[in-house]
């Protein structure tokens, strides 16, 4: 199975199911994986790791779709879609996050659009936002 690029061409970069594969892998375009990959790194656009798929490895991508088994942590700018027979353990970063009924995950994730600050930098900075001091409120509730 191909998957399609988001100017309509078609990449059939495959790591087939009986094929290992290790090192640090940097591409181009789309790839799916329906064998074992291990090594320091892996890059690529879009990102499928088949059913039959095993990865050790970081993954830093566009788009991610798991069916496999990922041991690592994945960074998608734009979406990480985990399919009922994801396997996953590592930590999660990506502005949308699709989790389908029967996935196993364990590991942290971090939801957000603007991935170059921390989540909880984020939300503790809207907490504080309009913040009532209790001091304050009473002393103007008294007036």
């Amino acid at each position: 199975m191909a998957i399609a690029k988001a100017s309509g061409d078609i990449a059939n970069n495959v790591i087939g199911e009986n094929s290992y594969f290790t090192g640090t892998f940097l591409i181009n375009g789309s790839l799916r994986i329906d064998g074992r990959f291990e090594g320091k790194y892996l890059q690529a656009e879009q990102l499928y790791i088949g059913s039959t798929g095993k990865i050790r490895t970081n993954i830093n991508a566009v788009s991610v779709i798991v069916e496999g088994l990922v041991i690592g942590n994945i960074n998608a700018s734009s979406r990480v879609l985990l399919m009922p027979t994801a396997k996953i353990l590592g930590d999660i970063k990506t502005p949308e996050l699709i989790i389908q009924n029967g996935v196993i995950l364990e590991g942290r994730c971090t939801i957000a659009n603007d991935l170059r600050s921390s989540a909880k930098d984020l939300i503790g900075a809207e907490y504080e936002k309009n913040k009532i001091i209790p001091e304050e409120f009473l002393a103007k509730r008294s007036s």
